[in-house]
């Protein structure tokens, strides 16, 4: 390494210093220092305990990305290209195109953060639709999936109100549309869309469709949009004719957002839902790097992460939002909704760590999936479905910004089971005043609405922590996420601390306490 690299490296570590460094460096890692890194969807791997290598440009992820470290100690890396990184307990090795700024901002993990959302992905003072925080989510997928259906999902909307939950937002999933990227309602499994939306309008319900960017080639919207003027995919590297992209339900070609006849087209479909249907908004799903590798542009000097960007951006004109994949969207009021959890404890005990991450790289407005899981095959049979895990993964997402149902819980439940979500559901009435505050503080100071306990606490040895985690600064959340457990190792931080149970508890320790089925130990700070 050169001298003055080595010299810049070496104020870095020292003093309050911004410093840019070219496309290689090493940068050693500190005693007791901790680091987590920008991809969400392997939040519970961090903080980094091993090594652990990424790229941004080329690595696979199904969640939000941000290209940034941030340490315990308050320092921080950023770039605002794509790069690859390696990180162990000694060093991190960095190589990319672009510059990185790397800087000391203080000497814990919450200055660090602050500072690199100021300078690097300032927050918009704007937040998602409000109800998002406030009421419950409900999703069709799992209990329609293939065959989305007017009939069915206005029975599915009737069993939640009927069974006493109330409304909130109803997300109607993939196969409502004549096919990818014919936007408009299936006219023979959806004969009245118009009247469906008023039913579900007057029931208290906001509609949001899910969306993506592709476009099936055997549709005439595929025919239309390849030629002029649109010219509307992105194309095969080298030629052109356009990329077929193999994805989860099929091949598609996919919309190239550097186009502007190609964004407005998309746009104009998804205006037309909304005045000839009332729709209130847009799950918008896809848009991972992934798609965009490999392929040529109408702006050629995008990357495939630009891409993702663009996809996201779309959303910004719809305040009933939610993605999946983003790419650089830090401080934007969109929600993020994290990637398919399976039905089993180990992606439970993820929801936590992932959620924490996506606060520290600038996506506050988290949901954590669907309750019991996103994978549809998980629930085919009643006997393997695990009632407690539904009963535990709904109490994790009542103290989470949203929370989301898709399997109809009046469907696998037993009377013992469902008596605990509904009170997981009050949970989430009880919360919902503060959680919507921290929102709306998020979008001004870029401070998480569910902070990790090292964020809070600093350098009392709660970096690892991962089956806790505050909401703001005062409700210390605790939720039970193991199978059959009768009682919950708590670790309190020091000063006194008002329980769920009415009692008052010392900290500066770990507490036990008992947790029946419907027990949801929090703790907020005197």
């Amino acid at each position: 390494m050169k001298f003055d690299r080595l010299l810049a490296n070496l104020v870095f570590f020292l003093l309050p210093f911004t410093a840019s460094l070219n496309a290689q460096d090493t940068i050693p890692v500190n005693s007791d220092e901790h680091w987590w890194s920008g991809v969400i969807h392997l939040g519970e791997q961090m903080p980094h305990t091993g090594t652990f290598s990424f790229d941004f440009s080329h690595s696979w992820s199904p969640n939000q990305l941000q290209p940034l470290l941030v340490s315990s100690q308050g320092r921080y890396i950023y770039s605002d290209q794509p790069f690859a990184y390696t990180i162990s307990m000694k060093e991190i090795q960095l190589n990319g195109t672009g510059e990185f700024v790397i800087r000391k901002a203080g000497n814990t993990l919450k200055e660090a953060y602050l500072a690199a959302s100021k300078s690097h992905f300032p927050f918009s003072g704007k937040i998602p639709d409000t109800i998002m925080f406030t009421k419950p989510q409900y999703n069709t997928w799992i209990e329609l999936t293939h065959n989305q259906n007017q009939e069915d999902v206005l029975a599915y909307a009737r069993s939640m109100l009927d069974n006493g939950l109330p409304a909130g937002v109803l997300m109607i999933d993939d196969t409502w549309q004549e096919d990818y990227g014919v936007w408009d309602f299936h006219p023979g499994r959806f004969p009245a869309p118009r009247a469906m939306m008023d039913s579900l309008h007057a029931m208290g319900f906001k509609v949001m469709l899910w969306v993506c960017p592709f476009v099936s080639p055997d549709s005439r919207e595929y025919r239309l949009l390849k030629i002029g003027p649109y010219d509307a995919f992105i194309k095969e590297a080298g030629g052109n004719e356009p990329k077929m992209v193999r994805w989860w339900n099929g091949v598609s070609a996919v919309l190239d957002f550097s186009n502007p006849a190609a964004r407005k087209w998309f746009e104009e479909r998804l205006g037309h839902l909304q005045e000839t249907y009332g729709v209130d908004g847009f799950k918008l799903d896809a848009g991972d790097t992934e798609f965009y590798h490999n392929a040529a542009y109408f702006d050629s000097t995008l990357t495939a992460n630009d891409h993702s960007r663009m996809f996201a951006e779309i959303g910004l004109k719809y305040p009933l939002n939610e993605y999946r994949a983003c790419w650089q969207m830090g401080g934007q009021a969109l929600a993020q909704r994290l990637w398919d959890k399976n039905h089993d404890w180990m992606d439970v005990q993820k929801l936590i760590p992932h959620i924490g991450l996506q606060g520290l790289m600038g996506y506050p407005y988290a949901c954590p999936d669907m309750i019991g899981g996103g994978e549809y095959i998980n629930f085919k049979s009643i006997k393997a479905i695990d009632q407690e895990l539904v009963v535990r993964a709904a109490q994790v997402h009542a103290l989470m910004p949203m929370m989301q149902f898709s399997v109809n819980p009046f469907r696998i439940l037993d009377e013992e089971h469902l008596a605990a979500i509904k009170e997981s559901v009050q949970l989430k009435e009880k919360f919902a005043p503060l959680v919507l505050e921290l929102a709306v503080r998020a979008s001004q100071t870029g401070e998480p609405v569910v902070r990790l306990m090292e964020y809070e606490f600093p350098h009392q040895g709660y970096a690892e922590i991962k089956d806790q985690f505050m909401l703001g600064p005062d409700y210390l959340m605790a939720p039970v996420v193991e199978k059959g457990a009768k009682e919950r190792k708590v670790v309190l931080p020091k000063g006194d601390w008002e329980g769920f149970d009415g009692k008052t508890y010392q900290g500066g320790k770990t507490i036990t306490v008992e947790v029946g089925l419907a027990t949801v130990p929090f703790f907020k700070k005197l």
